[in-house]
């Protein structure tokens, strides 16, 4: 600090004046501005990044699987005559000769030697589509029906442009004899391209036209079930005890340590605990939710402690405090004030660990539920998939048609992975409470 006295006036400057408006000042004050545009650029461009990502997953995930939401159906006038299809038992009845020769009768332009390329344009499970719906409704027998049935997986392809007939005939998987009797089908109005319900209510098949993913949609239910029954309970049980009983000492170190570490193992060490523990020395069956349930329990419960916990800590000390202030019991102050205040949070991450839960793959492929069934499981015993498995054995199949029903069965599995998701924010939001 100095003194300068001038024309009889006593002016005190300070060693820092001129200290923010000089040259100098000014080039740090451009070099700090220009370090926070960089740094708010490179968020913006890592978000970008992340979103042009998605939307690239996304963009192909739809150009590959939006075909497997449509099904092409061929729809032909089927004889049911009473003397061939008896009314008293019609699921004994032959009607794979009831479909040859409406097939025969409908397209009677046929040669004798292109029969076997026009009957295989048809599912090859038509003539047990055809069964089903006579036993489902039998006052159909002795009339002449049109029915729409899948047409087979080359003529699917063929319907949605992925078949190139400039290609030699010995080349592609469709004669031009079966191009051509497609093109007439199709100007007689015979073809339709619905909405393909069967992908989402169909079991598993050999063939893509007829393969669904409703045995793996119920296989997973079950399995989340319980999942969802073993590991909340026993997660929050455990979560209570270590934040609000438990001594802090050595041994509750030790044991914090460990939940840490195992929320970070990966998955597929608790598949091989799985096949260890339940199905090698228990005896459980293979490929049952039961046990997929249980293994998906193991690898979620320490996430679901460690949640749960957070969810406890967030409950303001004074709260606790005042409920003790008033008589209460330690277990009346858990149970009345501190659980219902930490509820939206535990909920939301049980959501989100389920929803993780229903996206693992390693486990249930080392347990075995990968199984080929026909039918949805009924039971937690019965052999089952669950989707993530059956996407995985549908990428793995040599049928070009199972390609899109992979990508969409990935969409199907987002789907339920965004609801889920949304779920756990709609109930944080209408269950949080401010204090």
């Amino acid at each position: 600090m100095t003194d300068t006295t001038a024309n009889g006036v006593t002016v005190r400057r300070s060693a820092t004046d001129g200290y923010w408006t000089s040259d100098r000042a000014a080039r740090r004050r451009r070099s700090r501005h220009a370090a926070d545009m960089r740094l708010r650029a490179y968020g913006i461009v890592a978000i970008g990044l992340a979103i042009l990502l998605l939307g690239i997953l996304v963009a192909s995930l739809i150009s590959t699987g939006y075909t497997a939401f449509v099904q092409t159906e061929i729809a032909v006038p089927y004889r049911l005559d009473a003397t061939e299809v008896g009314r008293d038992d019609p699921a004994s009845a032959e009607f794979r000769d009831v479909v040859r020769s409406s097939i025969r009768a409908a397209f009677p332009e046929a040669a004798e030697e292109n029969f076997r390329e026009l009957e295989q344009m048809f599912t090859p499970s038509t003539h047990f589509l055809l069964r089903d719906r006579v036993v489902e409704d039998p006052s159909l027998i002795g009339q002449t029906v049109t029915l729409a049935f899948p047409a087979s997986d080359i003529v699917d392809q063929l319907a949605k442009g992925q078949v190139d007939l400039e290609l030699p005939e010995d080349r592609r998987r469709i004669s031009d004899f079966q191009a051509r009797v497609f093109q007439e089908m199709e100007e007689r109005g015979l073809v339709a391209t619905p909405f393909n319900w069967g992908l989402l209510f169909n079991s598993n098949s050999r063939f893509p036209e007829l393969a669904g993913l409703s045995g793996a949609i119920v296989g997973s239910f079950y399995a989340l079930l319980v999942c969802f029954l073993i590991s909340f309970p026993v997660g929050v049980a455990a979560a209570i005890y270590l934040e609000e009983f438990a001594p802090k000492n050595r041994w509750t170190d030790v044991i914090e340590v460990n939940i840490n570490n195992l929320a970070a193992v990966p998955s597929i060490v608790f598949g091989l605990l799985g096949l260890a523990v339940f199905l090698n020395f228990f005896g459980l069956p293979r490929s049952a939710p039961l046990v997929g349930g249980m293994v998906l329990s193991l690898m979620t419960l320490p996430t679901m402690i460690i949640v749960t916990r957070a969810a406890l800590k967030s409950v303001p000390p004074s709260i606790r405090e005042g409920a003790l202030g008033v008589g209460a019991s330690k277990h009346q102050v858990i149970w009345h004030h501190v659980l219902p205040l930490a509820l939206p949070g535990i909920l939301t991450g049980t959501i989100i660990g389920l929803a993780q839960a229903l996206g693992e793959t390693a486990p249930l492929l080392l347990i075995g539920m990968n199984a080929f069934t026909t039918s949805p499981p009924g039971g937690l015993l019965d052999a089952s998939t669950a989707l993530p498995t059956q996407i995985y054995i549908w990428a793995d199949s040599p049928e070009r048609g199972f390609q899109s029903r992979t990508s969409a069965g990935i969409l199907v599995l987002l789907s339920f992975l965004i609801l889920m998701n949304a779920i756990a924010i709609v109930l944080r939001n209408r269950l949080e409470r401010k204090w």
